[in-house]
């Protein structure tokens, strides 16, 4: 059973940055972000390999969110910055088996209990 705890989220404004981080309790050599609004479903956001060179951005978020991790601490950030409303929702952290990252691939099968962003116009 591997643990994933969210943090970092809250409420901004339009165009402000948030840092969500995810301390999980052992490694994956492929780790994720997803995200899910009320009444909608859920979506990857962006994943990274093991070795944090192979990096994925769904194309609602690339040029403003960055992932990262450090794997020597059980780390995983997510920089979000220029946040838009339709960023609003509840994020999470998840955790996949094999080499293949890409989420829609991938199988995701170990989550955290979710972080909420929430962002006002």
């Amino acid at each position: 059973q591997v643990q994933l705890v969210e943090s970092g989220g809250g409420s901004v404004q339009t165009g402000e940055s948030l840092r969500l981080s995810c301390a999980f309790t052992s490694s994956r050599y492929c780790m994720a972000w997803f995200r899910q609004a009320p009444g909608k479903e859920r979506e990857w956001v962006a994943a990274i390999s093991g070795v944090g060179g192979d990096k994925y951005y769904a194309v609602s978020v690339k040029g403003r969110f960055t992932i990262s991790r450090y794997v020597d601490k059980d780390k995983m950030d997510l920089q979000m910055n220029g946040l838009l409303p339709d960023d609003t929702a509840m994020y999470y952290c998840a955790a996949a088996r094999g080499t293949n990252c890409y989420p829609t691939e991938a199988q995701y099968d170990s989550w955290g209990q979710g972080t909420q962003v929430t962002v006002s116009s």
